[in-house]
Formats: C-alpha cells, sequence, structure tokens
C-alpha cells in the first residue's frame, strides 16, 4: 500500500496537472500534521518525529500559501489564505504548549478542504482549472 501511495505522488508531481499536485500536497499536509498531532504526548513523543513534522507541515502550508492566486481566486483564494495561516498558527502554538486542541481543529478543517479539493477533481475528470477552487489555488483561469 506505501509503493502505491509513493507512486501516485510520484505520478502527481511529474504530471502537468496542479489539480493533481494540490491534492498530493494536501494529502502530505495532513500525514505530516497528524504525526506530529500523535506525538505531543509528553510521555510517548518521538521528539525527532514531532520537529520533523512540524517543519515538513511549515514547509508544505508555505507551498499551498504561495501558490495562491488571489486576482483569479478572489475571496476564495483570501479564504484558503486565512486557513492555511489558522493551520500555521496552531502548529506554532501547540509546539509552544504542547496543547493538541488546536492542532487538532486544524486537522479536522484542511481535510475537509483536501476532500472537497478531490471531489472537484474527480467531478471534472481534469478539467477542474476552470473552478474558482482550483483558480485561487493553482492561478489557473
Amino acid at each position: 500500500m506505501h509503493a502505491y501511495a509513493n507512486s501516485e505522488r510520484e505520478a502527481a508531481v511529474e504530471s502537468d496537472n496542479p489539480h493533481a499536485l494540490i491534492a498530493v500536497m494536501y494529502d502530505e499536509l495532513l500525514r505530516s500534521m497528524n504525526s506530529f498531532y500523535a506525538n505531543l504526548e509528553k510521555n510517548s513523543a518521538d521528539l525527532e518525529l514531532r520537529g520533523k513534522s512540524m517543519s515538513r507541515s511549515l514547509t508544505i502550508i508555505y507551498a499551498l500559501q504561495s501558490s495562491l492566486n488571489f486576482e483569479a481566486g478572489g475571496e476564495i483564494a483570501e479564504n484558503l489564505f486565512r486557513l492555511y495561516e489558522y493551520a500555521r498558527q496552531q502548529l506554532l502554538a501547540s509546539a509552544k504548549s504542547e496543547e493538541s486542541e488546536g492542532i487538532k481543529g486544524a486537522i479536522d478543517s484542511l481535510a475537509e478542504i483536501r476532500d472537497a479539493w478531490r471531489m472537484t477533481g474527480s467531478q471534472n475528470a481534469g478539467q477542474a482549472s476552470g473552478t474558482p477552487q482550483a483558480a485561487a489555488q493553482t492561478g489557473a483561469s
């Protein structure tokens, strides 16, 4: 199963499909944030893994924020930026306080966006560049 997921990620990265690339970024962000979340417990935390997961999550959030097209995406792009910023702030706050409540909320919100993103891709079968969501996230119009 892990090999299949890796090959799916590699195919999306190598394709000319920005929608698929964003979907992989969402998947990787959620995987990293869940790993961070799982290692917040002081007694059983793998501090090295928590640090790597936090760093990877912050890097992916930055990439998602940087890919937003505010001119084409308008309000959707602004709302996505706010969501990414919220997730970033929750990561930093959870790292400092070791409290999991805020990070769990961010993970849940991002999972909803990821699921909606996947639905737009399957409904449009690769033609999602015309949707407002795709225009907001990938700069397509």
